[in-house]
């Protein structure tokens, strides 16, 4: 008899814990956006609207990078900030590296990570280095200290032109690697 009744408690406790983790699961998951822009009813849900948006990241007193927008919808919840007219400044050991603006993007408050994209025109990504990068959407994740996009790209530097689909850039040591359909080719300089 007492059997049963362990059973019995055992399994009851294994429904309760199966509906507590599914509680939280569903309820206090903690979402990462991946969209590239926030619909119109959620800009009007923001917790925070903020005009003239800066966020700057540090390392002891060296900047490591600084993120300026013209306007910013913060969500608290979802812990994403949806930003437009973007401009976005990465410092390397050298100072300045690398230079770009976009018209929206959306930076996460926790992982610190970004995303910048344009509709109409490409992204210009200005390198310390003198070369100019072209894509339409490019992802900083912050804890690898990369830029990269799936999307097409194109590299216009020192009488090189290289394009390509994917790119994946190592702020750290300056290396930038077109990832699929690479083409290169000698342009003349002026």
């Amino acid at each position: 008899m007492w059997e049963r009744v362990a059973r019995l408690a055992l399994l009851t406790l294994s429904a309760i814990l199966t509906v507590f983790l599914g509680y939280l699961l569903v309820v206090k998951r903690d979402p990462v956006t991946t969209s590239r822009t926030a619909s119109p009813g959620m800009i009007d849900r923001a917790d925070a609207k903020i005009s003239e948006f800066t966020f700057t990241q540090s390392k002891g007193d060296a900047i490591e990078w600084e993120i300026q927008a013209k306007q910013a919808r913060v969500f608290e919840r979802e812990k994403q900030a949806f930003l437009n007219d973007v401009d976005v400044t990465l410092y390397g050991t050298n100072g300045k590296e690398l230079t770009v603006s976009g018209e929206e993007g959306t930076f996460n408050t926790v992982t610190k990570q970004f995303v910048l994209a344009n509709r109409r025109n490409p992204l210009v990504v200005e390198t310390a280095a003198g070369y100019t990068i072209y894509t339409n959407r490019l992802e900083w994740a912050n804890d690898k200290k990369q830029i990269s996009t799936e999307d097409h790209v194109r590299i216009v530097g020192h009488g090189v032109e290289v394009t390509g689909r994917g790119l994946l850039g190592k702020l750290g040591s300056e290396e930038f690697e077109v990832l699929e359909d690479v083409r290169v080719a000698f342009i003349p300089t002026s």
